[in-house]
């Protein structure tokens, strides 16, 4: 871990004359810091507070900054929580992916339901009350009577929990479950996993059960009360800067001034994906990112926020690049997809379920359209 928050404070160290070297400059203050992937709360004490000391040292932090931590239940040892204290923490996102022993188990997680409590109430008395719990739909041995008592134990009034984002299982390989689903085997639970129908009415009986305790949908996959949206998480999806250190870590950062004569309006960054790769050199990559490439983000992203987008800011923006659209959004609409009223474009609950398919329709834009 040490060898790992070296490089860290290295990249962040040396991180300015890298993004001009790559044409592209990072804005400030920062009103956001968000330690996550794997799991942070295992970092000894001492690494967490350099690896805090050395952001802080390297940025201007806004007053009133949203600094977020994932912490895996069972892992918040009194060490720990000193030192998210120590390093201003206020947010917490918790792993929790079920309230039910048996599904979190399925999935190789290692805390029961009664530490989760344990857990927020420790948070909680250590003065940090902004906490998030993610919670999985498709869980291996999930039920709907297992669902909804998730659901309750996250939303119990006990907890006032403000932010809790919900996942449909995802099938792929790159887990042990998802390799042997798409096998068609047994092993790891996978013959016990719901199937698609089912997990896609846990997740509607989500978004029900969380309005009805005042915690609303504002994307895709995240519900909060209001106030406690996450400012990080909102960044992506509005297209604004953020700049990643680590493995496989990522950033959008604005083009200099010399790439935007030529209608590069930003520059995407990503670090290896490798482990050992990562100490070997900078590696990582640069993608300049076109004034229609950011038109066609402005679409898929801004569409995963409940509140859609406006397609008059759009066109103040892109201007009548936005017109190779128009058509596209009314098969979307008619289709169920996508709504339309007074000029913004959202989702429909259809649209959310299939939201792939409809993003898909914004980055493949037919060869004819024009400003291409």
């Amino acid at each position: 871990m040490a060898r790992y928050i070296d490089r860290l404070c290295a990249d962040i160290v040396s991180c300015r004359p890298l993004a001009a070297q790559l044409g592209c400059h990072i804005p400030g203050p920062v009103d956001s810091v968000y330690l996550g992937g794997g799991t942070p709360s295992l970092l000894p004490e001492p690494e967490m507070k350099r690896l805090f000391s050395t952001i802080a040292g390297e940025f201007d932090l806004a007053p009133g900054a949203e600094i977020t931590v994932e912490c895996a239940p069972a892992t918040l040892t009194e060490p720990v929580l000193n030192a998210l204290v120590a390093c201003g923490v206020n947010r917490a996102s918790l792993g929790v992916q079920s309230f039910v022993d048996q599904e979190a188990a399925s999935v190789a997680r290692l805390h029961t339901r009664d530490k989760v409590l344990i857990d927020i109430d420790a948070l909680r008395r250590c003065g940090i009350t902004n906490i998030n719990i993610d919670l999985i739909a498709g869980l291996p041995h999930q039920t709907c009577e297992s669902w909804i008592y998730s659901l309750e134990q996250a939303t119990a009034c006990s907890l006032d929990i403000p932010h809790i984002s919900v996942y449909m299982l995802e099938v792929d390989e790159d887990s042990r479950l998802g390799r042997e689903l798409i096998a068609g085997g047994s092993r790891y639970h996978a013959h016990f996993v719901p199937d698609e129908d089912a997990t896609a009415e846990f997740y509607e009986l989500a978004c029900g059960h969380l309005a009805n305790q005042e915690i609303r949908q504002y994307e895709i996959s995240n519900f909060s009360r209001a106030g406690f949206e996450s400012r990080h998480n909102l960044k992506y999806w509005t297209r604004q800067p953020y700049l990643g250190f680590g493995v496989d870590a990522h950033s959008m950062l604005p083009a200099n001034g010399a790439l935007v004569e030529k209608e590069i309006v930003s520059i995407r960054l990503a670090t290896t994906d490798s482990f050992e790769s990562f100490f070997n050199g900078a590696q990582v990559r640069a993608q300049e990112i076109s004034i229609d490439e950011a038109l066609e983000e402005s679409f898929f992203l801004g569409l995963r926020l409940n509140r859609g987008i406006k397609l008059n800011e759009l066109r103040g923006t892109f201007g009548k690049r936005i017109e190779t659209y128009v058509s596209m959004i009314g098969s979307l609409v008619s289709d169920g997809m996508l709504a339309e009223r007074d000029g913004v474009v959202q989702l429909t609950p259809r649209g959310r379920l299939l939201s792939n398919e409809v993003f898909e329709k914004f980055i493949r834009v037919p060869e004819n359209c024009n400003g291409r």
